[in-house]
């Protein structure tokens, strides 16, 4: 069950909630009419090999690196992890968390879509995209796949366990794992740096939101 001295308080959840709403909104009225488009630009650009912007900078495993990362965003590894993840919390009868995983991953995946359509950014263009992607741009997708999904993975880790080094170790290993997501859009050339800002606030902010929830009903 959920209780106030979780992993992740109510407090901070709040403060988790807010702050990421407030940036994805500067970032909603700015970043999709090409405020920073410039700068953004540049850095994408930065990334590439001057010759050949088909390549990255850096050494030559980057690229497979990259490609392979940003699968653990993707709905296919997202889905496997969220299906074992849910058979855990029913084994171990963890039905608050259980809740909250089913309640983040579908509104996720909903708001997104709906985002997506709603801002309508179309992807980078000026540089070759290293991997396939169709939909709009903003927000990123796998961003907030990942901000929410592998944020309520670690929770629900850091919820079972009493030490807290281990807590400790789980939601940083979920954050590190969401900021490799993130870059390797940027590195991939399928996403703008605000784009995926954008999506981590999405996910946060709908992670926080449901743990809120949660929390109050189980009260």
């Amino acid at each position: 069950m959920l209780h106030s001295n979780a992993a992740l308080s109510p407090r901070f959840a709040q403060v988790l909630l807010a702050a990421s709403l407030i940036i994805f909104l500067i970032l909603s009225v700015t970043a999709p009419g090409g405020a920073f488009e410039a700068a953004e630009r540049d850095f994408l650009l930065s990334l590439r090999n001057g010759d050949d912007p088909a390549l990255l900078n850096g050494p030559g495993w980057l690229l497979y690196f990259v490609q392979n990362i940003t699968a653990l965003g993707g709905w296919p590894v997202l889905t496997v992890f969220s299906l074992a993840l849910a058979g855990a919390l029913m084994v171990q009868k963890q039905w608050s968390f259980l809740f909250v995983l089913l309640a983040v991953v579908i509104g996720e995946t909903v708001i997104t879509g709906i985002l997506k359509d709603l801002f309508a950014r179309t992807r980078p263009d000026f540089v070759p995209h290293l991997i396939s992607a169709s939909s709009k741009s903003f927000p990123s997708g796998h961003s907030a796949s990942a901000a929410a999904v592998y944020l309520t993975f670690g929770l629900a880790i850091a919820n079972v366990v009493k030490q807290r080094a281990t807590r400790r170790y789980a939601l940083g290993a979920s954050l590190v794992v969401i900021f490799l997501i993130g870059a390797s859009r940027v590195f991939l050339g399928v996403h703008y740096p605000s784009d995926v800002i954008a999506g981590w606030c999405v996910g946060t902010a709908w992670a926080s939101a449901v743990w809120l929830a949660a929390w109050r009903l189980g009260r």
